[in-house]
């Protein structure tokens, strides 16, 4: 028995608190310096890592905790392993709980385990307080621009694709696992459902480092908008699909066997799930939109006149969307991205300027500190996990199937994009994406959340090899592979935002569906829903005008009328548009963000890391040509 004092656990749970915060700022301070001598060979990701790594070593051999003499082992003969446990010590009951197996060499390290176990999360902390922010962010900082304009094809990578991968992947590591089986190096159940989980967990693609070096070098704006694109959505079809692949469950005793009807179920709850996420993801963006909108009786109740409310109250509810959908039975990270989505489409035109520079710093920090605690832990958790099983077959044909689904995932989609595409895909765009599909957060986040079968630590531990060489090797790499596939850097996105707006490129694809969208949207979602967009007076039939007076806000007809008499913004009226198209286009080339009015004074961001520019001076040249 281990009796171990209040204050000794207390200052032990301090300590280790204490290593995450100082591994976090080593990185911080290592980051800056490596951005300061502009080293792009180590991202901070894998810097990361590589500081748990260290600390794990420390933690796992440098570092052990004196026996205490009040241990004392009992034998106790028990026919199972039950979660809760109670102890009759002279006559009072005490009340114990599981914490998990250990071997019988270990049990006279009982303080050394103790302190490893406290250093290893509970797996729901990662989905509950470290994914969301992470996931929201990529939702409220999405590009677009070019993400609609390559809309088509990033949904046939991140569905389809992803699919093709994890067949792929989870055939090959079963062949992979039969012949373990043969030469006797399995040591215990793995079912061919088991290697389609895997092969979903490692299909999610996370290239953060590969993005963070392409927008510093401004790599050409389509292959960003692919990449990221891709990564952000394959993430939540991975969620789903590993959930739909647990859920699998033929009738009869043998729940491993192939059914066509369990199958199907399957693959019904893979589209139940999702678009059930995506709905609440949505509703809930646009039930935060109608908490902050000031629609109000009197002055006193807008509640944008109290910044730090908005932001407290925008900040809750963007949250609350993951924790709801999770409670629901849906997918949080599919309703969390979605939510951002809607937020960065909706909510943020109706926020004050303060709100606005909040909420996009606010997720950023949260973002950065989210992504480097668990790229930290990673490295940190290769040593002070106690269950590893390694086997060199079993990781060997792992990188071998990632590297084939990946294959099968771009090369072939690509070439059928292609026969569709205006503007082709191009090889050396292909390979660059081939080789940028990284593994990261998620994938390690789905691997460490059941670690309770001999299959899935085996699982676990393979994935953290893979996240650690694809994040190092290939993400290291990047510089080099984009010179040996000598593509372009150096694009000026602003500049090309000013070309296409003046008609002086030829005009980008956008896929049909979403010019249909484009088109209810602007004419009649964001006068509704915002106060931009052009007033329903001008899209509505006559006949509907007390209603859309009634439904447009007075700062919607603020914002027509400086369109009117401002030679770069859209013209907000359907009379003076050309036609929806162009409307579409010039929209979507001015950037993420709406215009807005800021007293007297009109801001256009063109890039979101740059401040508002004021256009002041434009106005004054634009009265004196009216004057003369």
């Amino acid at each position: 028995l281990d009796r171990q004092p209040p204050e000794e656990s207390h200052r032990q749970d301090s300590a280790d608190l204490l290593v995450f915060i100082l591994l976090l700022t080593l990185t911080i301070l290592t980051i800056w310096l490596f951005k300061h001598r502009r080293f792009r060979f180590l991202h901070e990701t894998g810097l990361a890592m590589i500081y748990g790594l260290l600390v794990g070593v420390v933690l796992r051999y440098a570092i052990h905790v004196p026996s205490d003499m009040n241990n004392v082992t009992l034998s106790c003969n028990v026919n199972a392993s039950p979660a809760t446990l109670l102890v009759n010590v002279s006559g009072k009951f005490y009340e114990y709980t599981l914490k998990g197996e250990i071997s019988g060499s270990e049990v006279n390290d009982i303080q050394d385990n103790e302190m490893l176990r406290k250093v290893t999360f509970d797996p729901e902390v990662f989905f509950n307080i470290l994914l969301p922010p992470i996931i929201f962010h990529a939702g409220y900082s999405l590009k677009r621009r070019h993400f609609f304009r390559n809309l088509g094809s990033i949904l046939a990578y991140a569905f389809v694709g992803t699919v093709v991968s994890c067949f792929i992947i989870g055939l090959l590591m079963y062949g992979c696992v039969m012949l373990m089986k043969q030469i006797g190096h399995l040591g215990g159940d793995f079912f061919f459902t088991d290697c389609l989980f895997f092969g979903a967990i490692v299909s999610a693609t996370d290239p953060v480092t590969v993005l963070a070096i392409f927008n510093e070098l401004q790599v050409d704006a389509d292959l960003y908008a692919l990449l990221f694109g891709e990564s952000v959505l394959n993430d939540a079809v991975a969620v789903v699909l590993s959930s739909s692949i647990v859920g699998y469950q033929p009738e009869g005793d043998n729940s491993h066997t192939f059914e066509a009807m369990a199958m199907l179920k399957s693959f019904g709850i893979f589209l139940g799930v999702f678009s059930g996420s995506f709905a609440l993801g949505v509703a809930t963006g646009v039930v935060t939109l109608f908490s902050l909108t000031p629609f109000h009786v009197t002055k006193f109740t807008k509640l944008r006149d109290f910044p730090l409310l908005e932001t407290a109250l925008f900040f809750l509810m963007s949250w609350s969307t993951f924790l709801l959908a999770e409670a629901c039975g849906f997918t949080g990270v599919v309703a969390v991205l979605f939510c951002g989505m809607t937020q960065a489409h909706y909510t943020f035109n109706n926020l004050s300027p303060e709100s606005q520079d909040r909420t996009k710093q606010l997720f950023e920090l949260l973002n950065f500190l989210a992504e480097n605690f668990i790229f930290s832990y990673m490295g940190l958790t290769l040593f002070t996990f106690k269950n590893h099983v390694f086997n060199p077959i079993f990781i060997v044909g792992a990188f071998l199937a990632v590297f084939l689904g990946r294959a099968a995932n771009i090369y072939p989609l690509s070439f059928l994009l292609n026969l569709g595409r205006k503007y082709k895909i191009s090889s050396n765009f292909q390979h660059m994406m081939m080789f940028a599909g990284l593994r990261g957060a998620m994938t390690f986040a789905l691997s460490i959340r059941d670690t309770a079968t001999y299959a899935r630590q085996m699982m676990f531990s393979t994935t953290l090899l893979v996240v650690f060489f694809t994040v190092w090797i290939c993400g290291g790499g990047t510089t080099q592979m984009l010179s040996c596939q000598k593509i372009r850097v150096g694009v000026d996105t602003d500049q090309e935002n000013f070309v296409s707006v003046f008609g002086l490129s030829t005009k980008q694809e956008s896929v049909w569906f979403f010019r249909i969208w484009y088109n209810f949207d602007h004419n009649y979602l964001k006068p509704i829903l915002t106060h931009s967009g052009p007033p329903l007076t001008a899209t509505l039939p006559a006949c509907c005008g007390p209603l859309a007076r009634c439904l447009t806000s007075p700062q919607a007809y603020e914002v027509c009328t400086l369109h009117a008499h401002s030679e770069l913004i859209i013209l907000c009226s359907t009379r003076l548009a050309v036609n929806s198209d162009e409307a579409l286009d010039r929209e979507l080339a001015f950037g993420d963000h709406e215009l807005v009015i800021r007293g007297t004074r009109l801001v256009l961001p063109m890039d979101d890391s740059e401040p508002p520019l004021p256009l002041d001076s434009r106005r004054h040249r634009h009265k004196n040509e009216t004057m003369s």
